[in-house]
């Protein structure tokens, strides 16, 4: 795999969750560098302002509002896409979701649509994609997973279930299409201080993502960036973190046991983190219930 800087003038980089943090991170570092960006969001308002804030705005770059769940929306974006721009240089997997409503109580229509906007739509997308991406010169798929790929997060097991097969498949999807002229990688970051994050501490999400302050969503976005320059499987904008998980998954059996041990520091560093979050401006109250709200 080459290791240059990856040229990205005039670049189509088509970004899902465009319109949140990661999103709005990795959409502004790949347009400082050249990249006409496509920005993809459920939310037409939030798309269009993402569009805004780049450099260019929407002289370069454009908004794509779509479902990426609906099938007939995300072809019908794509052929919007194609039409414009006839290839996809680079695609990037953002959009997400998880839910703090325990296993135990939530519904199933709730669950099958977890697994649809984490797991299904980031493959359906990508397959169908590759026709627009074969027609780019060196054409690249990067794809948020999460450790919640590798460690199990007791409060949000459909979330985990969801981080789980979607870095399997990717890489997998990677293996298969590497000889066929696409580089497939995934970033799998820890908390990060998105509007995501926020909402999941307030509803009291898994506590033991707290060990330490989130970081930022500009810090994913770089390990974005090195991933274009440097093509991996995988990258970590935490290493640390990712040995420190991945070797306590050498004894599952033993986590039951351990999670206790962790679970106090996590408790008060969530605890932190919204205190935080008032004083920042990011939490609303809205007809008395506390609700997070973009930067």
């Amino acid at each position: 795999m080459s290791r240059a800087r990856l040229d990205l003038t005039d670049r189509v980089v088509v970004v899902t969750g465009g319109a949140g943090g990661i999103g709005r991170a990795v959409s502004a570092l790949a347009a400082q560098r050249g990249a006409r960006i496509v920005v993809a969001d459920m939310r037409d308002d939030a798309a269009r302002a993402a569009v805004d804030r780049l450099p260019g705005g929407t002289d370069r770059h454009t908004a794509e509002v779509a479902d990426l769940t609906d099938r007939a929306q995300v072809e019908a974006m794509l052929a919007r896409i194609g039409g414009r721009h006839g290839r996809i240089d680079v695609l990037i997997n953002n959009a997400g979701m998880t839910s703090a409503e325990r296993f135990d109580v939530r519904s199933v229509e709730s669950i099958e649509h977890e697994l649809a906007v984490n797991l299904t739509a980031p493959l359906i997308l990508t397959r169908l994609a590759v026709p627009l991406l074969r027609a780019a010169p060196d054409p690249r798929v990067i794809t948020t997973v999460s450790l919640g790929g590798i460690f199990p997060l007791g409060e949000t097991p459909i979330y985990t279930a969801s981080k789980f097969g979607l870095r399997g498949a990717m890489l997998s999807i990677a293996l298969d299409l590497r000889d066929k002229g696409i580089t497939v990688s995934s970033v799998l970051p820890s908390a990060t201080d998105t509007r995501m994050l926020r909402q999941e501490a307030l509803d009291g999400g898994n506590a033991l993502q707290f060990q330490d302050p989130p970081q930022s969503p500009e810090h994913v976005a770089r390990t974005m960036m090195r991933l274009l320059d440097k093509p991996r499987l995988e990258a970590y904008p935490r290493p640390s973190e990712s040995w420190l998980v991945r070797a306590a998954m050498l004894m599952p059996n033993a986590l039951p046991r351990l999670m206790p041990l962790f679970r106090g520091k996590g408790e008060r560093g969530q605890a932190r983190y919204i205190r935080q979050l008032r004083e920042r401006g990011l939490i609303a109250t809205v007809d008395g219930v506390e609700t997070a709200v973009d930067a």
